[in-house]
């Protein structure tokens, strides 16, 4: 890209010290994350720990502009050398030129810029026994994030994010799932499409709601599954329930009607994981 700095050498760091550096431009444009969006080839990292995931990953780091205060210590000398050896523009800038290309209100250090993470909806239904997530207009960045984390950690393999809901890769849903995002395979499609996949898949296809559905715990979850959630208020179309194999609900105790969208998905997904790490269960399947 013309007038941004080259990339660094093993060993070599460039020092940009002006806002008005095209480089600096370029995070300010990532940072608005729904002019970004999720045909944007490039997301945004923010912090330490979620550049060292993404390294870790095996994820293209375009540049990674380091705060001076953080090149002085040991933590940002290895992973600045380390991004600098996989060809990394590796940056070094004042705080007040972090600060206009961080996404955050008090930068963590470091920000970089990163290839975005591709996978298709077969990929997503390739590794079985499946527990995909299809999660269906969940608007809120900080949701999305932490249902990611929440299927990582459980044993998920897979979510779909359907519909105009939040960007999985977008600097906040990142920040929420702590690198998650670039282990989990993760499509972007159509909500019927994916219900269809899911099905031609031999999974069991299961509609969240917040009421009125069968027992989360009743649920026989051991085989090939998929939980259908929809967005935060709204919840999910009559057309989108009338394709699922059942409704499911978490129990509650009353007054309580619902629980946060990634709440819920982190109750489905370990029982899920309880369900199929159990030597036996007395539990129906659904069909």
């Amino acid at each position: 890209m013309a007038g941004v700095a080259p990339p660094s050498r093993a060993g070599t760091v460039t020092t940009v010290s002006s806002r008005q550096n095209p480089i600096v431009r370029l995070y300010r444009t990532l940072a608005r994350e729904r002019e970004s969006g999720d045909r944007n080839p490039r997301l945004l990292l923010d912090g330490l720990h979620l550049l060292s995931e993404a390294h870790a990953a095996g994820l293209t780091i375009e540049s990674a502009a380091f705060a001076h205060r953080l090149l002085d210590t040991a933590d940002g000398q290895s992973l600045a050398g380390s991004l600098a050896e996989a060809g990394t523009a590796v940056l070094a800038v004042s705080d007040i030129v972090l600060a206009a290309m961080s996404p955050v209100r008090t930068p963590s250090g470091v920000v970089a810029v990163a290839s975005r993470p591709r996978a298709s909806l077969d990929s997503v239904l390739e590794r079985a026994p499946q527990l995909v997530v299809l999660a269906a207009d969940v608007q809120d960045s900080g949701n999305m994030g932490a249902i990611v984390r929440a299927a990582e950690a459980a044993g998920g393999t897979g979510l779909v994010a359907c519909g105009a809901g939040a960007d999985p890769f977008g600097w906040k849903a990142l920040r929420g799932s702590m690198g998650s995002a670039f282990r989990l395979p993760i499509a972007r499609g159509d909500l019927n499409a994916a219900i269809g996949a899911c099905r031609a898949a031999g999974l069991q296809v299961l509609a969240a709601v917040p009421r009125g559905g069968r027992a989360l715990f009743e649920l026989d979850l051991r085989p090939p599954s998929a939980l259908v959630l929809g967005g935060e208020g709204h919840g999910l179309s009559s057309d989108a329930l009338s394709q699922t194999d059942a409704r499911v609900s978490i129990p509650m105790q009353p007054p309580v009607e619902s629980l946060n969208v990634a709440v819920a998905a982190a109750v489905f997904f370990y029982e899920a994981c309880r369900q199929r790490s159990a030597r036996s269960t007395t539990q129906a399947p659904v069909r």
